[in-house]
């Protein structure tokens, strides 16, 4: 008999495994955890691994502030060949020759021209929507893709190692930022082609590799075991100031009713808790008024 899902919430931190959609490493994981609702914090390309934040239960409320996150990548570019998918699970459709590079010089390019905001091109092959249409779907079908350039911001951008035909990068950058139209752009600044072979997410805001499970580790594990290692609902965001609600106070909030607060707190949004418990995401207004935006449902209240 299938076991019933479990009222699950918190935050998983994955380390995925090359080889899957993201969506299918949920899939996995919210049956070991028989969890009945969860979700991902972008996505990660099939071929890359690293750090996968998902959301269970209560957790996908606030899942929005890990999707607006600052991520670390480090990458591998193999230079000399672009393929449709901008990544090594393409076919190659063009090849150029290989310029004789210098490590030092790759550094000052990449700290002259790959740190700060700049405009990037995504992949054809990627998840944007045009007219409900994945960009992707437009190109299995041979369609012309829409030109979707973006800001995105590159905060650093260091070259660790590099090889005749390869150059190991790694990179810290913006939500929405395509670590593949990257790599094909810094080819084309040294003068040739390239596309991702490896890719690993180190970093996912405030959490880090060190921080995550693998599914071997999970199907190790214990029911209790994979409980346990799911972090708090409140651990998307953390890096909101904390209200503490006194009795009266959290009576009224509960009901969707505004609170005065002291004028020494300042305006904006603020994790609200009561008896170091967490209740929910809220905002503190000019007037000094605490407005409730979302609260953890009622049985964990």
């Amino acid at each position: 008999m299938a076991r019933k899902p479990n009222n699950v919430h918190g935050v998983l931190l994955l380390d995925k495994d090359a080889g899957m959609t993201s969506n299918q490493a949920l899939q996995r994981v919210k049956r070991l955890l028989g969890a009945n609702k969860g979700g991902h914090t972008g996505a990660l390309d099939p071929l890359a691994t690293g750090v996968l934040p998902l959301c269970f239960g209560d957790a996908t409320k606030y899942s929005q502030y890990l999707l607006d996150a600052n991520k670390t990548y480090q990458t591998r570019a193999q230079l000399g060949a672009q393929t449709d998918t901008a990544d090594a699970d393409g076919a190659v459709i063009a090849q150029a020759r290989i310029p004789t590079l210098v490590a030092d010089d790759v550094q000052a390019l990449l700290r002259r021209q790959f740190i700060g905001e700049m405009q990037q091109t995504p992949p054809a092959y990627s998840a944007l929507k045009h007219e409900g249409k994945k960009l992707y779907e437009l190109a299995r079908e041979g369609k012309p893709i829409p030109d979707k350039r973006r800001t995105v911001r590159i905060f650093n951008s260091q070259l660790d190692a590099m090889g005749d035909d390869w150059l190991d990068i790694t990179l810290t950058c913006s939500k929405g930022t395509y670590v593949r139209s990257f790599v094909e752009d810094v080819a084309a600044a040294l003068g040739t082609l390239a596309h991702v072979a490896r890719l690993r997410r180190l970093e996912h805001g405030s959490f880090a590799i060190a921080q995550a499970v693998t599914l071997t580790d999970l199907e190790a594990m214990t029911e209790e075991q994979r409980l346990a290692a799911l972090l708090p609902v409140d651990a998307c965001i953390t890096t909101l100031p904390i209200y503490t609600l006194d009795d009266t106070q959290f009576a009224a909030v509960k009901h969707g009713i505004s609170v005065s607060v002291a004028p020494t707190n300042a305006a904006g949004e603020v994790r609200i808790y009561r008896n170091e418990k967490f209740i929910g995401l809220g905002e503190i207004t000019p007037a000094h008024m605490l407005k409730c935006r979302r609260l953890v449902q009622t049985d964990l209240l």
